[in-house]
């Protein structure tokens, strides 16, 4: 295995990984709602969102790198425009994702 397929399989496998962890934070959070309806919405419907977000964050955080390794493989200028505008977007989203997360955090305590 060359370095150039070592880098994309790396790449291949963080974008599976942030997938699975936004699925299992879905159908985690999902089973929650549903519990929490059922029970006639006795606890916080914000933990779920608190809970969620946190997925949401981890998942876009895992992303980022991944993008990096294809840049690594494919360093043209339009490649690191694509990069730079990817990486831009989504550490606007982690900020405000980490803001809301921190105010929700601070009404639950």
């Amino acid at each position: 295995m060359n370095i150039h397929s070592f880098i994309m399989f790396a790449a291949s496998g963080l974008n599976i990984v942030s997938v699975l962890v936004l699925i299992y934070g879905v159908v985690k959070c999902l089973f929650a709602f549903v519990k929490n309806e059922l029970n006639h919405g006795e606890s916080s419907i914000q933990r779920i969102r608190l809970d969620l977000g946190g997925y949401l964050l981890l998942a876009l955080e895992i992303l980022i790198p991944a993008d990096i390794l294809k840049t690594i493989i494919e360093p043209d200028y339009k490649e690191l425009v694509i990069l730079a505008s990817i990486v831009l977007i989504r550490i606007v989203l982690s900020i405000s994702l980490s803001k809301e997360l921190k105010s929700l955090n601070e009404k639950e305590s």
